[in-house]
């Protein structure tokens, strides 16, 4: 069976230059309040279960939160649902923010 993978920051800066490249925010809307990684779609993880159709199970799916836990159950949840090109975020925004990458 497959599964996903965690990628670090330096990977998820290459891979975003990909055309069919979904990044999902499954953060609540209080904490991307405080800012959210720009290319960043938000879809908090309460709702994934009730969202999950409305994304591309062909396109590479990378979900990330504040340090990389709830992406990781999104992760996990999407895999288990068909999807096959699925990453987690390591760190979270919280790794991407001591990056010095732009948070927006």
């Amino acid at each position: 069976m497959a599964d996903f993978k965690n990628i670090t920051v330096a990977e998820l800066v290459k891979i975003l230059q990909q055309d069919n490249l979904k990044l999902i925010d499954v953060r609540t809307d209080a904490e991307i309040s405080h800012g959210k990684i720009p290319q960043g779609m938000a879809l908090p993880l309460h709702l994934l279960p009730l969202r999950l159709n409305e994304l591309d199970k062909g396109a590479a799916t990378v979900f990330y939160c504040q340090m990389g836990g709830r992406s990781a159950q999104a992760a996990a949840f999407a895999v288990a649902n068909g999807f096959s090109d699925v990453y987690n975020l390591q760190g979270g925004i919280t790794a991407w923010a001591h990056a010095d990458l732009p948070v927006s």
